[in-house]
């Protein structure tokens, strides 16, 4: 089997880029695929994830200064579809790919693979002229859609928010198998996420000052990418929480972060199938996470191995924090529960749906 997989840029610590990284890996160490992967990427830099030696890649600087760029690109797609002639091609994600099947004249069946919410907004200040260009987008990207042969989401809610007929289900896989869990003693909160409006750390950071106020001896641990914006930096400090939250750049440790921690949480706006959570869960971690469209909800059993709470409302969200801070054998039984819950997304069991699907 020969696999083509069309990318954004896969350099950056994002979960696009851990969950390609996953499964290419696996289709070429377990499954001994032949995988070649073309990708826009942003940065000459080397890749944060570990990717498999065998992978062939193929790379153009994707620069919005550049008029050629997709000119270019376009082209060094047919180039390589008719060089390796693959059987499969999986396109993921970005919203310009969405066109290739009227681009590329090919019998070679060619699959969608999403990663993100319909529901995806960028900033909490769109203007009636972005709101149209989003419209316009979406419609054009529901008419696109359908000339894949099959279009991969992450749930059946996801899903739900496109209503195609060539619509396949298959979750991302966990990217570690932990051994161990948390102790759940220390007194020390996770967040791991992209700097960026949907993932809505301002209103986690809002949560925290309210904890701080009852519980100092408490500290939050928020990893992720900001490059050189400083706005979460900046609103701790006129929250006055400095000394409670460390922001922290990425690791690729990160499964002994959630073994050090007692909480993770999570106030996205938005999010498709968040391979976060699912990661601290493995660590017997108890998750905290807004129920925003559309990812939680399909990982999290409200009250079972983890909490939902109602989109926006934080007074919940801090009430379920404290709860958990003072009731420590719930803590405990929530953990538990969120370990077992989280094995179904065993990368073997995922990676089989997916070999199913692409030698079906």
């Amino acid at each position: 089997m020969k696999i083509l997989y069309i990318t954004p840029d896969l350099t950056n610590s994002g979960g696009i880029a851990r969950v390609i990284s996953l499964k290419t890996n696996y289709f070429v160490s377990v499954f001994n695929y032949e995988v070649h992967i073309l990708a826009a990427n942003t940065t000459n830099a080397g890749f944060f994830y570990d990717f498999n030696e065998k992978i062939k890649w193929y790379t153009i600087a994707d620069s919005k200064k550049s008029l050629f760029f997709l000119w270019n690109y376009l082209r060094l797609i047919k180039k390589v579809i008719a060089e390796k002639k693959p059987d499969i091609i999986i396109v993921c994600d970005a919203v310009l790919w969405v066109s290739i099947p009227w681009i590329i004249k090919t019998k070679i069946p060619i699959l969608f693979e999403t990663h993100v919410s319909r529901f995806l907004k960028k900033t909490d200040s769109q203007s009636k002229i972005d709101e149209l260009k989003q419209k316009a987008i979406h419609s054009i990207k529901q008419i696109t859609l359908n000339k894949f042969d099959k279009v991969i989401f992450l749930s059946q809610e996801n899903s739900n928010e496109w209503k195609l007929k060539n619509a396949e289900i298959i979750p991302n896989p966990i990217s570690f198998t932990s051994q161990k869990k948390s102790n759940l003693q220390s007194k020390k909160a996770i967040a791991a996420t992209r700097h960026s409006y949907e993932k809505g750390l301002d209103r986690l950071l809002f949560v925290w000052k309210k904890i701080t106020l009852k519980y100092p001896d408490w500290t939050l641990d928020i990893y992720g990418q900001w490059e050189n914006d400083l706005t979460y930096q900046q609103m701790a400090s006129s929250l006055q929480i400095s000394s409670y939250v460390n922001f922290i750049a990425p690791t690729k440790d990160i499964q002994t972060k959630y073994l050090e921690s007692s909480l993770y949480l999570m106030t996205s706006r938005s999010e498709a199938f968040p391979l976060v959570l699912i990661e601290a869960m493995g660590c017997g971690l108890p998750c905290i996470a807004y129920d925003c469209p559309c990812g939680p909800r399909a990982i999290i059993n409200d009250k079972e191995d983890g909490f939902l709470i109602e989109n926006g409302n934080e007074s919940d969200f801090v009430n379920t924090i404290i709860t958990l801070i003072e009731n420590e054998d719930l803590r405990l039984k929530i953990g538990e529960s969120a370990k077992i819950s989280s094995q179904k997304y065993n990368i073997d069991s995922v990676m089989q749906i997916w070999k199913n699907l692409l030698e079906d």
